[in-house]
């Protein structure tokens, strides 16, 4: 009789690792399969964005040639025109922005009995608005009141009488000259250091 053991033969489950190994393989295929459009998607998405900036970077060429183009057209005499038609807006801007009724408003709150204003012309200026201002009064003092009282407004600054004479009245007549800056109320800064 012959004696086998059968127990020296190991037993493998084959469809187990075979059904293992296929999915295995199924699935590394799929992925590769999702790995490879992605690319293919990308690498179109990069070329159609390359012919975007392509086009972008003619576009803008084309632009500032344009731009050279017409700056060159535009002659010397044309831009001196400009500048001088700009600057005569600016300054109609400038002169509807000055407040003659707030002008007045302080002139006439700060204005000590026995003082009159006989003229106010205001040049508007780069630094500011300056302001020449004819007085007429019965005293000296009542002038050097005058300015310090507009003066302490903290709107007006830097004013000095520039003309003095005593008419044949027997007042004293005066030109003021200095700086109104309505802004520099809030800000407490004084008008002559604005204008600097």
């Amino acid at each position: 009789m012959l004696n086998m053991n059968l127990a020296t033969r190991p037993l493998y489950n084959e469809r187990l690792v075979q059904g293992g190994l296929l999915l295995t393989v199924a699935l590394v295929t799929g992925l590769t399969i999702f790995n490879a459009t992605q690319i293919v998607s990308v690498s179109g998405q990069a070329r159609s964005l390359e012919a975007q900036a392509a086009q972008s970077e003619e576009r803008a060429r084309a632009l500032e040639q344009d731009a050279a183009a017409q700056q060159r057209s535009v002659g010397g005499t044309e831009l001196v025109g400009l500048e001088n038609a700009t600057r005569e807006a600016n300054s109609i801007i400038d002169r509807r922005l000055f407040s003659w009724t707030e002008f007045f408003n302080l002139i006439e709150t700060n204005l000590p009995p026995g003082v009159m204003v006989t003229s106010v012309r205001p040049s508007i200026q780069a630094g500011g608005i300056r302001i020449t201002v004819g007085v007429v009064g019965r005293r000296v003092e009542d002038l050097d009141l005058f300015m310090e009282q507009l003066e302490a407004t903290r709107v007006f600054g830097g004013l000095l009488s520039r003309q003095e004479e005593v008419t044949d009245a027997g007042t004293y007549r005066a030109v003021l000259e200095g700086w109104y800056d309505p802004a520099l109320a809030a800000t407490g800064e004084s008008p002559e250091t604005s204008a600097e």
